[in-house]
C-alpha cells in the first residue's frame, strides 16, 4: 500500500507547486478578461474608424459627381453616382500624368541606387580589419547628429551642376545614416563561421555578399528599401529648391502646389477640353500620391517587424 500511495502524494505536491507557480505569475501575463477584451476591441474599432474616415472621404470625393459635390458643399462621404471622370482626366496627359511618371522614375532609380550603396558600404563596415572603416563609420554617425544646412546643400548642388536635374533629387539622399547603421548591425549578426567556410571554399567578398549575405538579409533589405522608396516618393522640398522647370516636377510638388496651396488646375495643364469639378480633381491627385506606397505595404508587411528588430537588436 505504501508503494501505491507515494506516487499519489508526489503528484499532489507537484500539482500544488504548479498551482502556486500560476498564482505567482505577474499581472501582465494573466489572460485578459472578457470585459478587457471587449474594451480593447471597442477602442481599436474607434481608432480604425477615425483613421480611415479621412481616407474614405478623399476617395469618395474623387469619385463624386459635380451635383453631389455642390450639394455637399465640398466633401462627399458616400457618393450615390460614382464616376471615374476625375481619374481619366488627370491621367489623360498633362502635368499630373507627367508628374506621376517622374516620381515613379525617381523612386525606382533612387531606391535601387540607395540599396546598392547602402548594402556594399554596410558590408564593408561590418568586417573587421578593413582599412579606414572606423573613420568612415564615425563620419556616418556624425551626420546623424549634425545635418547639413539648406544653403550649403544648395551651393554644393549648384557647384556640381545638378540644378534643374533629376540627379539633384537622388544624389543628396543616396545613403541614409540610420538605414546604414541598421543594415551594418544585421550583417554583424551573421555567424562568422559562414564567412570562414566560404573563404575556405575559395569565395571572395563579392561572392560571399551575393551568395550568402543577401539571401539571409531579405527582411532587412525589404524594410530599408521601403524606407528609401517612401522617402523618394514623398520628397518635394528638394524638387522645390532645385527644379525650375515645372515640367520636371514630381507628383508631390504638384500635390503641394495645386491641392495644399489651393491653386486650380486648368484645362490646358491637364490637356483636356472639359473640366470635372475642381474638388474631385484635387482629391484624385491626393489618391494618386497615396496609392503606390500603400500598394507596397501588404507585400512587405511580413518583413517589416522582423527586418527592423533583427537589424537593430544584437543577439
Amino acid at each position: 500500500m505504501s508503494l501505491i500511495t507515494r506516487p499519489r502524494a508526489s503528484l499532489t505536491v507537484q500539482r500544488g507547486r504548479r498551482s502556486s507557480a500560476k498564482d505567482q505569475r505577474p499581472a501582465w501575463e494573466e489572460p485578459p478578461s472578457r470585459l478587457g477584451s471587449g474594451a480593447k476591441a471597442v477602442v481599436i474599432t474607434v481608432l480604425v474608424i477615425v483613421m480611415m474616415l479621412p481616407f474614405v472621404t478623399v476617395l469618395s470625393t474623387s469619385l463624386a459627381s459635380r451635383k453631389e459635390i455642390n450639394a455637399a458643399g465640398g466633401f462627399v462621404l458616400f457618393p450615390t453616382e460614382p464616376t471615374f471622370q476625375a481619374y481619366s482626366t488627370i491621367l489623360s496627359g498633362g502635368i499630373v500624368t507627367r508628374a506621376v511618371l517622374v516620381s515613379l522614375a525617381i523612386t525606382i532609380t533612387g531606391t535601387l541606387l540607395s540599396l546598392l550603396t547602402t548594402i556594399t558600404l554596410a558590408y564593408a563596415l561590418s568586417k573587421r580589419g578593413v582599412p579606414g572603416s572606423k573613420p568612415i563609420l564615425l563620419m556616418v554617425l556624425f551626420t546623424l547628429l549634425f545635418a547639413p544646412g539648406m544653403i550649403p546643400m544648395y551651393v554644393l548642388v549648384k557647384e556640381l551642376g545638378l540644378l534643374d536635374s533629376y540627379w539633384a533629387l537622388i544624389l543628396p539622399g543616396l545613403v541614409n545614416a540610420f538605414n546604414l547603421v541598421v543594415m551594418r548591425a544585421f550583417f554583424m549578426n551573421i555567424p562568422e563561421e559562414l564567412y570562414q567556410a566560404a573563404r575556405i571554399d575559395g569565395a571572395g567578398d563579392w561572392r560571399i555578399l551575393t551568395r550568402i549575405v543577401l539571401p539571409l538579409s531579405k527582411g532587412v533589405i525589404a524594410v530599408v528599401g521601403l524606407f528609401y522608396a517612401v522617402t523618394y516618393w514623398n520628397a518635394f522640398f528638394n524638387a522645390m529648391l532645385y527644379l525650375n522647370d515645372t515640367g520636371k516636377w514630381p507628383i508631390q510638388l504638384v500635390l503641394r502646389t495645386y491641392v495644399v496651396q489651393s491653386k486650380q488646375l486648368n484645362a490646358d495643364q491637364l490637356g483636356i477640353a472639359h473640366m470635372p469639378p475642381q474638388q474631385s480633381i484635387s482629391m484624385a491627385v491626393v489618391m494618386l500620391a497615396l496609392l503606390p506606397i500603400l500598394a507596397l505595404y501588404p507585400f512587405l508587411q511580413k518583413y517589416f517587424t522582423k527586418g527592423v528588430l533583427t537589424g537593430a537588436i544584437k543577439g
